[in-house]
């Protein structure tokens, strides 16, 4: 042995250049947002999220809330804090005249439960509920005095209605009222463009989306804590939960979609797609249940080696417990994004000017470019959230890191996650930017083959074409999701930018591919389990919740909108252990390339890992000692400095 100590040897710290890395993505990303600042401050100044929530009556009042009067609309302006449902006039005789409703329509305290026949008993219901069901501006003692109490009152006589919780409109329970109040509301809805739809089922099932939300949270939390503390139970109990999910989850889309096919009462475009999404979703996840089923069914024999790496992801974790509160900020940011995200998205839905017309009513006039503001704000939405993604996974590559390239194990650096936390403020925000821009990028040709998949669907060979243009541009977005990952971390090692960070994870991972990819691959396809255990059991959630709610729903974009949520918040709080070994296993590349194990030149990497990777190959002594010349050999490949 050398007389140098370990103790004696200098530190490996990672590199920090005084310089930014990817400058000008940082630039342009600013650029980006304040197009969104300026969209969003539009919307605001434009646009009125709650008459799309709340409902609002033809002088231009939004139900449940104080109002500002319109110029040359006399009766609008008022105060409708206790009136929160939308009335109309002639519920029975309904019609549409340029895609607006001809009826007059009120903001009303409460809908009739019972049939009003005559003017007394419209005066009498007034005067017991409060519910003023004739024009503002006709007292309630005129109803039976006033001669033209006939025009400004409902029409004779008033069927019993009841509230509906879409829009919180008063629907009329006759059979042959609501026949023709359906029928209107169905032509209506069929006129309404795709935006507006969502808008709708987004605003349908606010509440759900919200609740099933915090059940992926609870179920992300859950899963986390399993893997750092019960390896063992957890990988043959997330195996069986997740096979029981998936079949169950294939078996409840096909019978809705069997039972919506068959529903006679399916007349509203909203209930058409929910019947043809309804079969996409089935054929999906079956698809999805026959690959993982089978995958879990090759690799059953490896089941320990998944606990024994877990095990080593675990010990890192233990050296750094904070890694654990990573995903929590995370989180909280993507939530703070989201909601502020959704209610840019509603204000610029109902972005219009209200104008007075003949008889003191109004109207809203929908504002030109709002529909590409709208895809501007979508895009958005994907390169944020992905951008906050990658600052965690950067974050947690360089705690890693640091602690990986520290000779007293025992004592571990301190305040790695803020010393990561920060170099990643000061110098690689534009480098996350880049990488999650790359992955935005590829995301638009997925919605672009969606959309052509659905014009052609019903053309055989170009729907076969479509969908395997789809499936390709989803392999190509996991290669690069994966590379991303590895591109951080050579970031946090070298200090480099994107693009030459990706050129050498990649030169290192080919040359030590035989050693690293299996091992790799498998952990990653167990905690892709746990990513489809969280969405499979949300999505669950989703079609129990919606499904209890048919009526006037388009519930296939709140249930997708649940699942991309679902998967973000599965991805955040499990990318911890996800980037904590691809950065283990990065390290120990570099490591064994860049020392022989002499006591000049020592390896870092912990003899457990080292024996979990022998182990893994299947080397003896003699082949591990031969194995080792591969990673010294390094002359003519891209040599990373580490240090």
């Amino acid at each position: 042995d050398s007389g140098d100590s370990v103790s004696e040897l200098p530190e490996w710290r990672p590199v920090i250049y005084r310089k930014c890395t990817d400058t000008l993505w940082l630039l342009l990303f600013c650029l980006f947002w304040a197009g969104l600042m300026f969209i969003s401050g539009y919307a605001v100044v434009a646009g009125a999220a709650e008459r799309l929530v709340l409902g609002y009556d033809s002088f231009g009042n939004i139900c449940g809330q104080k109002n500002t009067p319109v110029k040359g609309a006399n009766l609008s302006g008022l105060d409708m804090t206790n009136k929160k449902y939308v009335f109309f006039l002639n519920s029975c005789s309904l019609e549409i005249k340029s895609f607006k409703i001809s009826s007059l329509s009120l903001c009303v305290s409460s809908c009739p439960q019972e049939q009003l026949n005559s003017l007394e008993d419209l005066q009498s219901f007034a005067r017991n509920n409060g519910s003023l069901l004739c024009v503002y501006n006709l007292n309630v003692s005129s109803y039976t005095l006033n001669p033209k109490a006939a025009q400004l009152c409902p029409t004779l006589p008033v069927p019993p209605s009841k509230s509906f919780p879409l829009f919180n409109r008063c629907v009329p329970q006759n059979p042959e009222c609501y026949s023709k109040y359906a029928s209107v509301l169905i032509s209506m809805v069929n006129e309404m463009d795709v935006f507006h739809r969502i808008l709708s089922g987004i605003l349908a099932g606010r509440d759900t989306v919200i609740g099933l939300s915090v059940l992926a949270l609870a179920f992300s939390l859950i899963l986390v804590l399993a893997f750092r503390f019960i390896q063992t139970l957890l990988i043959h109990t997330l195996i069986a939960l997740v096979v029981f999910g998936l079949l169950f989850v294939s078996g409840v889309l096909w019978w809705l979609h069997y039972d919506y096919r068959n529903d006679p009462s399916t007349e509203l475009e909203t209930e058409k797609e929910n019947v043809k999404f309804l079969l996409g979703y089935a054929i999906f996840s079956t698809i999805v249940t026959v690959v993982l089923l089978s995958l879990i069914f090759v690799l059953r024999k490896r089941l320990q080696f998944a606990v024994q790496l877990f095990r080593i992801v675990g010990k890192i974790i233990g050296r750094i417990p904070f890694l654990l509160f990573q995903p929590l900020w995370t989180f909280l940011i993507l939530l703070l994004f989201w909601v502020f995200w959704v209610a840019v998205l509603l204000s610029l839905g109902t972005a219009g000017t209200a104008q007075s017309t003949s008889g003191g009513q109004v109207e809203y006039r929908a504002l030109s470019g709002v529909c590409y503001m709208a895809w501007y704000h979508f895009v958005g939405l994907i390169w944020t959230s992905e951008f906050i993604l990658a600052c965690q996974q950067m974050v947690i590559a360089g705690a890693v890191v640091t602690c990986y390239f520290n000779r007293n194990k025992n004592h571990p650096p301190p305040h790695p996650v803020l010393s990561s936390i920060s170099v990643l403020f000061c110098y690689h925000l534009g480098t996350a930017i880049k990488g999650s821009f790359l992955i935005t990028l590829l995301r638009i040709p997925r919605i672009a083959l969606l959309y052509l998949y659905n014009i052609l669907k019903q053309k055989k060979n170009a729907k076969c074409l479509s969908s395997c243009c789809f499936c390709w541009v989803c392999c190509q977005e996991s290669c690069l999701r994966y590379f991303d990952q590895h591109a951080y971390t050579t970031t946090a090692i070298n200090g480099t930018n994107f693009c030459t960070s990706a050129k050498d994870a990649v030169c290192i991972l080919a040359r030590n591919s035989a050693k690293l990819a299996s091992i790799s691959c498998f952990g990653h396809f167990f905690l892709f389990l746990g990513k489809v255990f969280v969405v499979c059991f949300t999505v669950f959630g989703g079609l129990m919740a919606f499904n209890y709610h048919r009526e006037l729903q388009a519930w296939v974009v709140p249930l997708l909108l649940v699942g991309f949520f679902a998967y973000l918040m599965s991805h955040s709080f499990l990318s911890v252990f996800e980037v904590t070994a691809d950065a283990m296993f990065l390290c120990f590349a570099i490591d064994m390339e860049t020392n022989d194990g002499t006591a000049e030149k020592p390896y870092f990497v912990d003899q457990e890992l080292l024996a979990f990777v022998s182990q893994s190959n299947k080397l003896t002594e003699g082949q591990k000692h031969r194995s080792t010349r591969p990673f010294q050999d390094n002359e003519d490949g891209t040599e990373l400095q580490p240090m």
